[in-house]
């Protein structure tokens, strides 16, 4: 479809960005039209984030030019991004955890009453535009008491409070549940009637083929193509964006699933917890992938959270090869062989201002420790290294900060570290949460190796193609009780998304 130059509110021409030595965006381009949908498709580290925080004035380019509504557009700052008519809701959460909803919601923009911040009216308003987009938070609560997908909502509604002629989203749906989805896919299609651009950052493959418009390529900081959604396929996107053909999204087993008369690693029965679940029963054999699945609020998280010792259980029994065991501490997880690959890595896996190394060791430096229980670091970088090249992290050094590195290679970190302490048990949280396709290929490859090595593996995700071509069997939550496990030809997005919305009960 061809485009007028009305047609073009924004326009990037040959935008380069260095920091001192290294090049982060080498050449890039880009034509966003009004009233359509953009994504921009990448691997992390492909310079998506770099070009993000240029058009929001996080950054200034080293060269190159920026056209919005065809008059040069150098914002200093994303105030002055939002002043010009262009907002972006960051895939890292920028809000106050100390302040509530609606403070969030109209930070620096908040009613005032002679120079006094007004709170009835900055309720109001904020209430109102929650309201509008239909979200399900209080603007009084504070955002610190909020679930990970309430505070990417409230984000998502700090961004859209701001009139805008070009609307970004990073990763927006990376901790929504499909209902909470569908709200943001609404909007979405009421920003494309009204006229506004959407840029749209995604790594969901089967999302960006509903939603998007145009797709734009972009490989190793440099522009490779745009073609309009009709014109492509995923096979093609993909195959752009590695720079190779993938033939499979889901690597193939290495070793035949355990048969189900096999003595189960882990066995939990009648496993509760008062006001988050009730009467959960499972088991997970080694060498078996367990998938977890239920809407946001199911109570997947929370069970996974009691088996590690970070909540105590009201009732049940958890039994570990055959024997009854209790776990009232992660330490005491760790020593019975449970791992856990937490849903938030940069809070809860990370210590991001540390080194590659020291993150990876952390959970098993015992296994590190010499004489007098001082720690061996030569010991300690080679365990580490050996990590880095079995996982192939990419990372400049050992000593490189975590937080530095791109979303996937910290994921493989959070791996790594687990890795180290050879576990029984593999609690495996929204594993590829927040990370691109090739990333996700390289951990899919990572959970077949330790499953094809013994590891019982219990994956929790929110992407039903995921857990469907990951998990030889499937458990499916709603609403604190587990409602059904399927297995074979049962496991159907039809019949897995019928459990999960709570038929049959």
């Amino acid at each position: 479809m061809a485009s007028s130059a009305n047609d073009i509110v924004l326009e990037i021409r040959d935008v380069a960005k260095s920091f001192g030595p290294v090049t982060a965006l080498k050449s890039m381009r880009l034509k966003v039209r009004r009233g359509r949908v953009h994504t921009i498709l990448g691997e992390n580290g492909a310079g998506k984030s770099t070009l993000m925080k240029i058009l929001a004035g996080v950054f200034r380019p080293t060269s190159g030019s920026i056209l919005l509504d065809g008059a040069p557009y150098a914002p200093s700052d994303p105030q002055d991004a939002a002043r010009a008519g262009l907002t972006i809701v960051f895939q890292e959460l920028s809000l106050c955890n100390n302040l509530t909803v609606a403070e969030n919601i109209l930070a620096t923009r908040e009613p005032a009453t002679a120079g006094f911040i007004n709170d009835r009216a900055l309720t109001a308003r904020a209430a109102a535009i929650v309201n509008e987009l239909n979200l399900p938070v209080d603007v009084s609560d504070k955002v610190a008491n909020l679930s990970i997908a309430q505070r990417q909502l409230v984000e998502i509604a700090k961004g859209l409070s701001i009139d805008a002629k070009v609307v970004i989203l990073d990763e927006p749906t990376s901790s929504l549940s499909d209902s909470e989805a569908e709200i943001l896919f609404r909007l979405i299609d009421r920003l494309r009637k009204k006229g506004v651009a959407v840029i749209y950052i995604s790594h969901r493959m089967e999302e960006i083929m509903r939603l998007s418009d145009d797709i734009t390529v972009v490989r190793d900081g440099s522009y490779i193509a745009t073609l309009e959604k009709q014109d492509t396929s995923i096979e093609k996107l993909i195959a752009l964006m590695v720079g190779r053909d993938m033939n499979e999204i889901y690597p193939a087993r290495e070793v035949p699933a355990p048969a189900l008369s096999q003595p189960p690693v882990l066995r939990v029965e009648n496993l509760s917890r008062e006001g988050e679940f009730e009467n959960i029963a499972f088991d997970v054999r080694a060498g078996e992938i367990l998938g977890f699945f239920g809407l946001v609020g199911s109570g997947r998280s929370e069970v996974m959270n009691t088996l590690f010792g970070m909540k105590r259980a009201s009732a049940g029994t958890i039994a570990i090869n055959g024997t009854v065991v209790t776990i009232p501490s992660p330490a005491d997880a760790i020593a019975k062989g449970i791992a856990f690959v937490t849903e938030n890595r940069k809070e809860q896996g990370l210590v991001l201002s540390h080194g590659v190394s020291s993150n990876i060791s952390m959970v098993a430096l015992q296994k590190f420790s010499g004489l007098f229980g001082f720690l061996h670091r030569g010991r300690e970088r080679q365990a580490a290294h050996e990590e880095v090249a079995r996982l192939a992290i990419k990372t400049a050094s050992l000593d490189t900060s975590a937080g530095s590195l791109s979303g996937g290679n910290q994921q493989k970190i959070v791996l790594a570290k687990w890795l180290l302490t050879k576990p029984k048990i593999l609690i495996l949280d929204e594993p590829t949460r927040g990370v691109d396709v090739g990333a996700k290929f390289e951990i899919y490859k990572i959970i077949r190796q330790l499953a094809a090595e013994g590891a019982a593996t219990i994956l929790i995700s929110s992407e039903l193609p995921e857990v469907i071509g990951m998990s030889d069997r499937i458990a499916v939550m709603h609403e604190g009780r587990l409602n059904a496990t399927v297995s074979g030809a049962d496991r159907t997005p039809e019949k897995i998304m019928t459990f999960a919305t709570g038929f049959p009960s």
